[in-house]
């Protein structure tokens, strides 16, 4: 094994001992992730699905797809709007026309609307928490009850936000199914990861002790926690270490069956000088955030997508294989 040098704030080694002795793949027990997952989507939703980043959505509006349906997003100067993207009129594309004066302009036959709504057309329940769009279906899961907002993991006060968005073939659960998993991280992603331990479980949240490789043998080591405050949300939050409370929450939003989009923020922060010069040049610091997030997900994407498609083909793998009737 390689040598790895840890730099930055110590950690109590008292907390960081390992809850188990045993290998990875014996810790990483499918059942016990099945627990944790199941518990999760349970959780109450509202009814809020993540659409993507606050500041992807401006005065020009565009089409996005959630739960199967074509909605337009558009910015006003009272903040973000999201519609069905059918015109009330004739069914054009209203994605494919402009926004004057917060309203939208039909591209087909100039029809205005707004706020108001127009027949059974009108704007959905939103929410602009400042660094990600959300949007409430109301009908999309009978018998959840709605909320007035998202329910989220609280935040740092002050950030550098960076939001990545990609998509892969497989369930919102698959995504959440990744994170629940942290025993794969070192292996699965050993440029990123030099160690990591779990060093506390409960039904609640999971800890770990990580070291993250900032270049090549050389590792900053933090505690983390994840949890998820809703069925298809999970967030990693900072609790010892470099960047203490800093969040990466983890968002799966479902685009149509069998497809998702994996919407994550991450929400770094310190308490070191240098934090305050880095929030100067935001604008730099924010694609170096978002590039190494996408690299990850570009390797957990693939995981999720196996977990899904284990979990398509074996219904259809005992058919195929199972006896004739006598």
């Amino acid at each position: 094994m390689k040598p790895l040098w840890t730099f930055g704030r110590r950690l109590d080694e008292s907390v960081g001992q390992p809850i188990e002795n045993s290998p990875d793949w014996q810790q990483a027990n499918p059942k016990r992730i099945d627990r944790a997952l199941g518990r999760a989507l349970e959780l109450p939703s509202g009814g809020w699905f993540v659409v993507g980043a606050s500041r992807g959505i401006t005065t020009a509006p565009r089409c996005v797809r959630i739960c199967d349906r074509h909605l337009v997003a558009w910015r006003t100067s009272q903040g973000v709007r999201l519609a069905p993207n059918e015109c009330p009129h004739m069914g054009a594309s209203l994605a494919e026309g402009l926004v004057l004066d917060d309203r939208l302009v039909c591209p087909w036959h100039g029809l205005t609307i707004g706020d108001e709504g127009h027949g059974s057309w009108k704007p959905l329940p939103t929410f602009d928490d400042g660094v990600l769009t959300w949007v409430r279906l109301d009908d999309e899961e009978p018998g959840v009850a709605l909320s007035e907002r998202p329910f989220m993991a609280p935040r740092p006060e002050t950030f550098i936000d960076g939001v990545i968005q990609l998509w892969a073939e497989c369930e919102p659960r698959d995504v959440i199914a990744n994170r629940l998993d942290p025993w794969h991280g070192a292996h699965f992603h050993p440029y990123s990861f030099g160690r990591l331990k779990v060093i506390d479980l409960t039904e609640e949240a999971v800890t770990v002790r990580v070291a993250k490789r900032v270049l090549g043998p050389f590792a900053v080591e933090v505690d983390a926690t994840f949890h998820c405050p809703d069925p298809r949300t999970i967030v990693m939050t900072i609790i010892g270490g470099e960047g203490e409370g800093s969040v990466v929450e983890t968002h799966a939003t479902p685009i149509c069956p069998g497809r998702t989009a994996i919407i994550e923020a991450t929400l770094a922060t310190s308490d070191r000088y240098q934090f305050k010069m880095a929030q100067l040049v935001a604008g730099f610091v924010r694609p170096f955030m978002e590039r190494s997030a996408r690299r990850l997900w570009v390797d957990d994407a693939a995981y999720a997508e196996r977990l899904y498609r284990l979990r398509d083909e074996r219904p259809r793998r005992y058919r195929r294989h199972r006896l004739p009737k006598a």
